[in-house]
């Protein structure tokens, strides 16, 4: 029981395929909160549910660049260590470098941390387009998404450090 004296309630093992459709809902609607609560329910019934945990990386993301969001980086990648195909983890991993760049630049964040993390999504765009099922391009398209974003926004690397640097 926590400090408040309450106890969250367990959803059955048979209602999980309404409650993912349910997330889902949740994050059309611009509400990744209730998407997310819903998504952890589902995990507490179902341990490991692949669906879920890509439903609730997305609803975490989909949370980046809001007031409060601060540690939504470190809880979605330790979901994403949680997915069981190497594909899914880089394909889910370039996915939050790839919000965390954008939530960088709507908030007026440093231009050249968005263009690290651009490229850094891009690194595992290109690890998952090595090992994708054959019908799936879509490591590709957010690669090419994440260049046109740099392109578009003029966005660069820092500045290499051209001082000498000095000998020990």
């Amino acid at each position: 029981m926590s400090d408040d004296g309450f106890e969250l309630k367990p959803i059955s093992a048979t209602a999980v395929p309404k409650a993912i459709k349910r997330a889902e809902q949740y994050r059309l609607l611009n509400e990744p909160e209730q998407a997310e609560s819903i998504c952890l329910d589902i995990l507490a019934a179902q341990p490991g549910d692949q669906h879920a945990l890509t439903v609730l990386i997305l609803a975490v993301t989909d949370q980046f660049g809001r007031e409060g969001s601060g540690g939504g980086v470190r809880v979605a990648n330790e979901y994403v260590n949680k997915l069981d195909e190497e594909y899914q983890r880089y394909y889910y991993g370039g996915l939050v470098l790839e919000r965390q760049a954008r939530a960088y630049l709507g908030r007026g964040k440093s231009r050249v941390s968005a263009y690290d993390c651009f490229r850094d999504a891009m690194d595992h765009y290109e690890k998952a387009e090595r090992i994708r099922p054959e019908d799936d391009d879509s490591a590709l398209l957010r690669w090419n998404a994440c260049l046109r974003t740099i392109r578009r926004g003029q966005l660069e690397p820092a500045p290499a450090d051209e001082r000498e640097q000095p000998l020990e």
